[in-house]
């Protein structure tokens, strides 16, 4: 049996995971709890960690199983195959969420015009302006230094 990521709706996370529970399917829809801000109150909410994205872990015959639970969209697929998670990466997520020394968690997509700080390398520590994102490599302005670079991904962030 493998971990899968399963793409649904917007706003349809938890739904999605109730009903594939309900259906003697194991799922994992990671929660975590957010302080909302109303005019005129705030309020503690769970909300997914990952918007639109469920794991759900069966055998590869019962994939088209989830498409009968409404909200769901599709299997995310990778190098032209179901993406499958390993266990080991849905234990370490679990583990994260479990570790209460976390106050707050958030993800963020880096994007053209984010501002980085390289982490490796001979440009350690320098502050780079992200101007173009491939997926290995990203080109990077230094404005300090007057110059732009191509970078692996992993020496950057």
């Amino acid at each position: 049996m493998n971990w899968y990521v399963v793409y649904v709706q917007s706003k349809k996370e938890k739904k999605v995971a109730d009903v594939l529970q309900q259906m003697q399917i194991e799922v994992y829809c990671p929660l975590i709890k957010e302080v909302r801000q109303w005019s005129d109150r705030k309020k503690t909410i769970e909300s997914p960690l990952f918007k639109s994205y469920v794991f759900v872990r069966l055998h590869d015959k019962d994939r088209s199983n989830v498409f009968s639970v409404p909200g769901v969209v599709r299997y995310l697929f990778w190098l032209g195959q179901p993406a499958i998670v390993r266990d080991e990466e849905i234990s370490t997520i679990k583990k994260w969420l479990e570790d209460d020394t976390i106050e707050e968690i958030t993800l963020h997509k880096l994007l053209p015009g984010d501002e980085i700080l390289i982490k490796n390398g001979l440009l350690k520590d320098k502050k780079a302006i992200i101007q173009e994102i491939g997926k290995k490599r990203m080109r990077l302005a230094l404005p300090g230094l007057n110059i732009i670079i191509n970078a692996k991904i992993k020496d950057v962030v």
